[in-house]
Parts: C-alpha cells; sequence; structure tokens
C-alpha cells in the first residue's frame, strides 16, 4: 500500500526533524513532510508545452497537476489566493472533455452562487474549445453542461432524495423548515412536554436545537455532546432526550425535513444497499470545496458513495477550518490521506491575491500551528510593503487611526470598496461604525438579515408552503394566527380538522368565523385551494406569491411598521419567484440559501455611492481587498476569551487570524489598542492593560512595521509602573484650590 503524506506537526518542526526544508524570501524555514518534486519558480508563467490542452496552458505546474490528475482520490490543499476556483473549474472541464458524461459528475460547494460561479466558469471554458480537439464536442453544449449536478450539500441532498427517497420510505413532497421553523416546531414541542414550567430552568428552544443538531452533524450522543459543548445541561439529559423523541416524531408525522434531515437520510439513502449502489452508478466523479468546512455526517455520505476514493477529489485548506461552531470538524482534511490510502496530495501555493512581505507573516502565523498539511505561499507580484502592527493608546484611537488612514488611501487612489476593517465579534465594531457615522462616511456591515428571517417575508412564505403540504403545522399555525379573531388554541384546533380531513382545505368551510373574519375566511380557503391546484399547471409560483401577497397587504399594515419597505420586499420576492419553474424548486432554494437583504448603511447612499466594509471575520472568509484593518488584535478578543478553553480552540482561533490577514491584497494593518477603558471615560479613568494577541510572537512581529499611536506605554508614556487605576486621591489640589475662597 502507498504511503500517504505525514501531517506537519510543531514539535517536528521545533525538533529539527529530518523533512525536506524550503526557505521564504524573509529567511523563515519550513519543512515539509512528504516528497514534493522540486519547482522552478521561473517557468510557472510559462507551462505551455505541446502535451497540454491549449485551454489549461496558462495554469502554473500545481494547478495543471491537480487538473489533469487520475482516479485516484485527489487532496488539493489550496492556500488562500492560490486560484482554488480557477483550478477546479478547469478540472470540471478536464473530465469532461476527456470523456466523462457531464450527468455523471457531482460538485459540492458551501453556497449556491460558488456553485453557479464554478458552473458559469466550466461553461466558459467549453464552448471556446475547439470541436474537433474534443472526443464528442455534443458535451461542450450549454444543455450538456448544466446536466453537471451541481450545489451545496443540502440542496442536492434535497434532490437526491425527491428522486430516490422512496427506497427509504420518505415521501418525495417533503418540505423543508428552516432554522427559524424547526426552532418553533422544537418549542412546541417543549410545551407539550410542559418543559418551560419545570422547576429547573430548561434550555429554550434555540438552544434545544443546538444541541440536537450538534448530536446529528457530529454522530455522537447526547451525553457526549452535552460534557463537551453544553455542561450547564447536563442534569436535563434525560427530558431532552424526550423532547428530541417527540420532535422526530412530529417531523415525521408531518412529512417535513429540517437541515439536519436532509444530511441524514442522504446518508441513510447512501448506506442503504439499493440506494448506495445507484448513487454510485450516477456519480463517477465528486469533486468538494471547502472541505475543511464539511462536518462528520457529510464526510460520511462522501464514504459511503466513495468507499476507495475512485474519482473523488476534495479541495480546501487546512489553514482556514474556522467553522466548528456548526458543527465543521478540520480532522476530515487533516485525516483525508488515513481515510482513503493512496491519497494524491497537491498543494497550490502560488498566490495571486498578495504581495510577498505580507505573505511571509501569514507564513510564519500559520507555522505555528500545532498539525496542518504544509504549504508556503509565494507571490510573483513583488515585495510590496511590509505589513503595519499599531499599538494605539486606547479604543478611541485606534477608531481615529483607522479611519484615518482609510480616507488616506481613498485619496491616494484606493476606493472605500476596496477597503475593509475586520474584527472577532460584532460588537468590536461599535465605537468605529459610531465615528463612520459622524464623518459621513457610508459602509456596509457584514451579517445582515436574510430576507426569510424578516417576519414579513416569512408570513407570506407560509401562504406557499402551508400550499405545498397541508400538514407543515408551522407553516399553517403562521398564516392562521395572522388572522383576526383567532387564536392559538382555535389555530391548533383548526390544523386538527385539516389534517384529519386529509389535508383538503375545503374542511375548514365547516367552521363559523367570528364576524370579524367573516369575508376573509372564505378567501383565505379559496387562496389556498387555487394555489393547491396551481401546483399540477404550468402557471409559475411567482402567481402564488401575487395572490398571497395581495391577500397578506391589510394584514401587514395592521401588524407591523414601515409598511412601505416591507410591501416592496414581498415585490422582490414575487419578481425573485419569476426565475422559478415550480413551486418546490422555489421554496427549496429559498429556505437552503436565501439571498441576503439589503445591508444597513449609516445613511442612505446612492446606489453608485463608495462605501466601506466592515465584517467580522468569519463573514470575510472567501473575500479580499486592497487595503484590511484588523482591529482589536488583543488576547482576549484575538483569540477570544470564550475560544480558549481547549487546544483545539485556540489553534481554530489562529486559523481565524490568518484567515483574516490573507485577505489583504497590498496593505494590512493589525491594530491594538493598548487600554481598555472599564466605564466610560468621562466618568472614571480606570482601565486594563492589553497584551498583543499571542499569535504575533516577538519573532513574527520582527516581519512588521511596529507603529504606535497616541499616548502609550511603548511610546515612553506611563513607564513610572502605573498600573492603569487610579492611585491617591485629589485631596491636596483641593486644598491649594480652596484658599481661593477660603
Amino acid at each position: 500500500m502507498q504511503d500517504v503524506p505525514r501531517l506537519e506537526t510543531r514539535n517536528e518542526r521545533t525538533a529539527g526533524a529530518s523533512l525536506n526544508c524550503r526557505q521564504t524570501s524573509a529567511g523563515v524555514c519550513f519543512p515539509v513532510p512528504f516528497p514534493i518534486a522540486p519547482i522552478d519558480r521561473e517557468s510557472m508563467t510559462a507551462s505551455a508545452t505541446s502535451d497540454i490542452p491549449e485551454f489549461l496552458q496558462t495554469l502554473n505546474p500545481q494547478q495543471l497537476a491537480a487538473v489533469m490528475h487520475g482516479d485516484e482520490p485527489l487532496l488539493i490543499i489550496a492556500g488562500a489566493g492560490t486560484g482554488k476556483t480557477t483550478t477546479l473549474a478547469n478540472r470540471v472541464a478536464w473530465q469532461i472533455v476527456s470523456g466523462t458524461d457531464p450527468s455523471r459528475l457531482l460538485l459540492l460547494t458551501f453556497t449556491r452562487r460558488a456553485a453557479a460561479e464554478m458552473l458559469r466558469r466550466v461553461e466558459h471554458i467549453l464552448i471556446q474549445l475547439d470541436p474537433s480537439t474534443v472526443k464528442n464536442p455534443a458535451v461542450c453544449s450549454r444543455s450538456s453542461i448544466r446536466r453537471i449536478a451541481g450545489g451545496t450539500f443540502h440542496s442536492v441532498a434535497t434532490n437526491v432524495l425527491r428522486r430516490y427517497g422512496n427506497l427509504i420510505g420518505l415521501y418525495p413532497d417533503f418540505t423543508i423548515l428552516d432554522r427559524s421553523d424547526s426552532e418553533d416546531l422544537m418549542n412546541v414541542e417543549r410545551s407539550k412536554l410542559n418543559l418551560p414550567k419545570s422547576d429547573k430552568r430548561f434550555p429554550l428552544k434555540g438552544t434545544c436545537l443546538d444541541i440536537y443538531s450538534r448530536c446529528v452533524n457530529t454522530q455522537k450522543p447526547l451525553d457526549i455532546i452535552l460534557k463537551k459543548y453544553f455542561p450547564w445541561c447536563l442534569e436535563h439529559q434525560e427530558r431532552l432526550g424526550e423532547l428530541f423523541n417527540g420532535y422526530t416524531t412530529t417531523k415525521e408525522q408531518q412529512r417535513v425535513l429540517d437541515f439536519d434531515d436532509l444530511l441524514l437520510f442522504w446518508n441513510a439513502l447512501a448506506e442503504n444497499p439499493d440506494g448506495g449502489q445507484m448513487l454510485r452508478q450516477q456519480f463517477q466523479k465528486i469533486m468538494v470545496d471547502e472541505y475543511q468546512d464539511t462536518n462528520i455526517l457529510q464526510a460520511q455520505i462522501l464514504k459511503n458513495i466513495c468507499p476507495d476514493g475512485k474519482g473523488l477529489t476534495a479541495v480546501g485548506d487546512d489553514a482556514q477550518s474556522i467553522y466548528s461552531f456548526r458543527a465543521a470538524t478540520v480532522r476530515n482534511i487533516l485525516d483525508f490521506p488515513n481515510e482513503y490510502p493512496g491519497t494524491v496530495l497537491i498543494p497550490l501555493e502560488q498566490n495571486y491575491r498578495t504581495t510577498q512581505k505580507i505573505l511571509d507573516a501569514t507564513n510564519a502565523v500559520i507555522a505555528e500551528a500545532e498539525e496542518r498539511h504544509s504549504k508556503e505561499l509565494w507571490s510573483s507580484r513583488g515585495d510590496g510593503s511590509l505589513p503595519v502592527l499599531v499599538t494605539c493608546s486606547d479604543e478611541d484611537a485606534q477608531t481615529t487611526y483607522v479611519i484615518d488612514q482609510i480616507l488616506d488611501r481613498r485619496e491616494k487612489g484606493v476606493p472605500l470598496k476596496q477597503q475593509a476593517v475586520l474584527f472577532r465579534a460584532s460588537h468590536h465594531s461599535m465605537s468605529m461604525e459610531a465615528e463612520l457615522g459622524r464623518r459621513n462616511v457610508p459602509f456596509v456591515k457584514y451579517g445582515g438579515l436574510r430576507f426569510l428571517e424578516t417576519a414579513h417575508v416569512r408570513d407570506l412564505m407560509s401562504f406557499l408552503r402551508l400550499a405545498e403540504n397541508p400538514l407543515d403545522s408551522v407553516a399553517g399555525f403562521r398564516v392562521l394566527v395572522l388572522m383576526p379573531g383567532i387564536g392559538h388554541v382555535k389555530a391548533a384546533s383548526l390544523l386538527d380538522n385539516l389534517r384529519e380531513g386529509g389535508g383538503h382545505f375545503e374542511t375548514w368551510s365547516s367552521w363559523s368565523p367570528p364576524s370579524v373574519l367573516k369575508d376573509d375566511w372564505p378567501k383565505l380557503i379559496r387562496l389556498l385551494q387555487e394555489m393547491e391546484q396551481r401546483a399540477e399547471s404550468d402557471a409559475g409560483v411567482a402567481t402564488d406569491i401575487h395572490g398571497a401577497r395581495l391577500f397578506y397587504a391589510p394584514l401587514l399594515e395592521s401588524k407591523y411598521d414601515n409598511v412601505k419597505a416591507r410591501l416592496n420586499d414581498l415585490i422582490q420576492l414575487e419578481a425573485i419567484a419569476a426565475r422559478y419553474q415550480s413551486r418546490t424548486e422555489f421554496l427549496s432554494e429559498m429556505t437552503l440559501d436565501p439571498p441576503s437583504s439589503t445591508q444597513e448603511l449609516p445613511a442612505d447612499p446612492f446606489l453608485d455611492e463608495d462605501y466601506l466594509t466592515l465584517s467580522t471575520i468569519h463573514s470575510a472568509k472567501g473575500l479580499e481587498w486592497d487595503s484590511v484593518y484588523v482591529i482589536h488584535a488583543a488576547d482576549g478578543n484575538i483569540p477570544s476569551d470564550m475560544a480558549t478553553g481547549s487546544p483545539e480552540e485556540i489553534e481554530e482561533e489562529r486559523r481565524l487570524f490568518y484567515v483574516a490577514m490573507t485577505r489583504a491584497k497590498n496593505h494590512l494593518s493589525v491594530v491594538r489598542p493598548e487600554r481598555y477603558y472599564f466605564h466610560n471615560r468621562r466618568k472614571s479613568d480606570q482601565h486594563s492593560l492589553s497584551k498583543i494577541t499571542r499569535f504575533l510572537p516577538t519573532q513574527i512581529q520582527a516581519m512588521f512595521d511596529c507603529q504606535s499611536q497616541g499616548m502609550t506605554y511603548g511610546s515612553g508614556f506611563g513607564r513610572a509602573g502605573q498600573s492603569g487605576l487610579i492611585q491617591g486621591d485629589t485631596t491636596e489640589i483641593r486644598k491649594k484650590i480652596s484658599k481661593l475662597w477660603g
């Protein structure tokens, strides 16, 4: 059996293990724990030869090796900015050109937009090829390319389960609960068991769903999950088990699946003898993007479809694994070569985004990781300027410094849109937001509400979901309680009647509504019946939304403020719906990957106005800017004091800091306030002194241009041993001044 690449550990590096060693331009040595062919960097931009297809001749040697790799399991370690999307798109195109039927290809990504962009690139590559150079020119047509199965794990699971779910007893007409719907259903089950009224405080619905989801996605029993992640809930273990049993039973009765069910049932289908064989026959080649962000259940799905890894390509970067709070595990990518013996590992190391001196610093930061797949990013863009490490006197000085730098770069030709301020937690930007607003600097803050998280859009979507699946009690309950004169008890009773009547809305006609609802009740029944009938016709889903919107508008006006903006959202939703052929498709995609709402700005800038980006580091992953400012780079913030309870947590925080640094193209500033005041400075001068993030030890700080702003201790201020606390009092001063009136 072929030896698999070993992981590089920090102990091996510091002990001087006999490994290959590469040296950066800054003189830092990185050992390589597996053989890699020597690379002539001078030739990396001239890789064209007569043996390589013309459309691949612009790739560098590492990209080319990954694209033209055969059927053995392949792990591509794609460093930040190394052309991962280009490599994966060309690999898909190469598979098709080499004779693979597009319908036998499966491309898994983590957002619908990423899949669409990937397939758009594949189409762009193939339609430009000379038909005479392709074995089967027909595969390069747009219709053929669209036969590729591409999307997120959850969207592909939805399609697979609708087609083949009957093999495991699943009805194909299931509807999908989003996160909020799942919480609501969990809360219904909590109430049935009288858990909110128990003597001891029982976890809220969101926490209950988090615990349940963690169990499913990690495939670990409840007691282990509680001990590791929710120790304060251990005393409720038995009742939580009862709750989860009720939750799953109700979902089964109502023919609804939550996000976790989509993966759980897909895995069950892959484990089924008939289902597994069918999936293996359908998907000859599987390519998975962002593999470092997969969880245990997703890895099990792939293992069941590709037991030996033949035709499996995983692309990712263990150094950018930062989503453990979603149950993702870095072990999937670290252990991939052991899981699939014979794996070929190809690192992508030529960075097309960032200048070399910034890369030297980022390489040094991630080299301190306890365990990783070795790679050394390098750039042909030139050395560029040193990254800057700035110590500011306090948070106000940090805010002033960063905004001054942003505006100065803007005057030098770097638009606000090409600059970003990144931070560990959302509240870290509060001071920055206030000052930007005062200076009339427009900005977008990443992390705004999605359409489906707004109440009025959720209301409207509930009409469609109820028409699609009359057994969906969450959607039915939301629709019914909108109606004046219907409370929670009556809504529950009407839903029971609907279920007993086989889901026929005519059942509701026998109920005599109160006078306030006398006119609208028949209209509601008629609306739902018409929507139900349209499911069998060619009428688009936009027609459903239009009818529901007209019925719902008076209810919205009586229930919410800011009516005009909310009605405009619903009109936008109707426009989006016009792109879909069926209500089922629309509901699935809007639930699994909803579009974001309009971002919040400090004012209402013109559509073409320049604006700055503020973002948490998690939300910034996958993005890039000319200039990046990482603020609050102090221990307790980076790493977060809430994420230092274990070595694994600290390692993820290191990777998070690395992700922030690698977003920069030409300018990187890492900024730390030296003092954090306990109270409003006008009331007290009491403060604590911060310590620079542990991820920048002295030897790495030497790779930065170190500066100070304001009255910092490093600049000579406060060297008399001040503790940061008020010492003595002002009695003597007041005695002197009292002589003026004494």
